[in-house]
């Protein structure tokens, strides 16, 4: 029997706390779990540093990934088969990218790629591509089966219904997401109805819609995200540690790139610290590289790098005030001249975030990022955008909301052995007791 048709001898079961039970039963997708490219998913948190906040997120993006699989296979077997806009033959390509489509994550995701100037999409890309084990099974399908599964992940593949599966604004992997996540930080805000948005699920010629009578189950499910985003993504101590953790490999590679003789060569950023990062390199790298190096670093002759590794490992974070950019701009130079005066270096302790999320958006032609909206299909079988019948998603729809803080270290500020009246004026501007 041709490779892609071979099932296993009996279907295989992961015990997973969101949906039970995740089936295996095509021995495509037991090869591609088996390989070590995936297997490294294990050693990378879903949430980056949340843990460092909520302690119960340990989760890995192997976790998470398997509920994205597990999504689509419902999907595809139960809802989707037998109807008439659906293609089987588009089944497991459609498996293959579900279980895949986070496979070139980074440690601590986002905060490195930032630094490092990465993309993890097109590492996915390239680990799909590439000389791999992942590369191997996907060939055995057929010749041009990879190209495909990296097609859909780019969002460039020609039949848009199988993008829209995983990569919308209502796909697979935020359904999996948002309760996987609610689920280990112990919040409520995540969960909803996802049985029942499945069962409502239809497929159309380029994308998943929703019966009209499923509407009050999607508003839920787009308010969950809301909630889970402001909560829990952006939670301002999550952030500290994200400031202190970008820091921390900033440094690192202004050391480096001074010739700094690092106690430990840092032999696995050789190449992050170069901008020359092979697939081999970045394969290397997961949470517990990056871990073993800041504990190295704790004990680094450089007083900056020392210290920020210090607090992180040690959960001694930044503490935040509410900061205006535009208003308060001036206020941002002030306390960076003072900083200066005060002997504490402002580009590693005076910090800036802002986090923005837009919940749901509807189409504008042209603009860039274009998101393809939520639609509804009626009882007539017209389609209608989402915010067009819900006055709740109409309430959020292209509503980007921004928060800025400015972040520091309060203990440098209340030690008064040095520049007393300078750290009291810095106190009274950030509004310290």
């Amino acid at each position: 029997m041709e490779y892609s048709k071979q099932k296993l001898d009996e279907e295989k079961v992961f015990k997973d706390p969101v949906h039970r039970y995740v089936h295996v039963k095509d021995r495509v997708i037991w090869d591609l779990i088996g390989t070590k490219e995936f297997q490294r998913l294990r050693r990378i948190r879903q949430l980056g540093t949340t843990y460092l906040t909520f302690h119960g997120a340990e989760h890995s993006r192997f976790n998470h990934s398997l509920g994205v699989y597990e999504i689509i296979r419902r999907i595809v077997d139960d809802v989707f088969d037998g109807r008439p806009e659906w293609s089987k033959e588009e089944r497991l390509l459609s498996l293959c990218a579900a279980l895949l489509h986070d496979l070139g994550h980074g440690p601590f995701s986002h905060s490195f790629e930032k630094v490092f100037q990465l993309d993890h999409e097109h590492f996915t890309q390239a680990i799909i591509l590439g000389d791999t084990e992942v590369n191997e099974i996907l060939s055995k399908v057929s010749k041009d089966f990879p190209k495909y599964v990296a097609e859909v992940i780019a969002k460039t593949y020609e039949n848009k219904l199988v993008v829209s599966l995983i990569s919308s604004q209502i796909d697979a992997d935020r359904m999996d997401y948002l309760q996987r996540d609610a689920y280990f930080t112990g919040v409520s805000y995540g969960h909803f109805d996802m049985e029942r948005i499945l069962r409502v699920m239809r497929p159309r010629e380029d994308q998943v819609v929703i019966k009209y009578s499923g509407m009050h189950a999607v508003e839920d499910y787009i308010m969950s995200r809301y909630q889970m985003y402001w909560q829990v993504y952006f939670h301002p101590v999550t952030r500290s540690a994200e400031v202190i953790l970008t820091k921390i490999l900033h440094r690192a590679k202004e050391l480096y790139e001074n010739s700094y003789s690092f106690k430990l060569h840092p032999i696995h950023f050789y190449s992050m610290f170069e901008g020359d990062v092979s697939l081999k390199d970045y394969l290397k790298l997961d949470e517990a590289v990056i871990l073993y190096y800041f504990q190295i670093w704790e004990e680094e002759e450089d007083p900056i790098l020392s210290d920020l590794c210090r607090r992180f490992m040690n959960r001694n974070l930044y503490k935040y005030v509410e900061f205006d950019p535009a208003k308060e701009y001036k206020k941002h130079s002030e306390l960076e001249t003072l900083f200066k005066k005060a002997g504490i270096d402002p580009e590693y302790y005076l910090v800036l975030d802002s986090s923005s999320d837009l919940p749901y958006d509807f189409y504008r032609p042209g603009e860039e990022e274009e998101r393809l909206p939520i639609h509804l299909m009626m009882p007539s079988g017209d389609l209608r955008e989402l915010s067009r019948e819900s006055d709740i998603v109409d309430s959020i729809s292209g509503k980007r909301r921004t928060d800025h803080k400015l972040y520091f270290p309060a203990d440098f500020l209340y030690d008064e052995t040095s520049k007393k009246n300078i750290k009291r004026q810095i106190r009274t501007i950030l509004d310290l007791p």
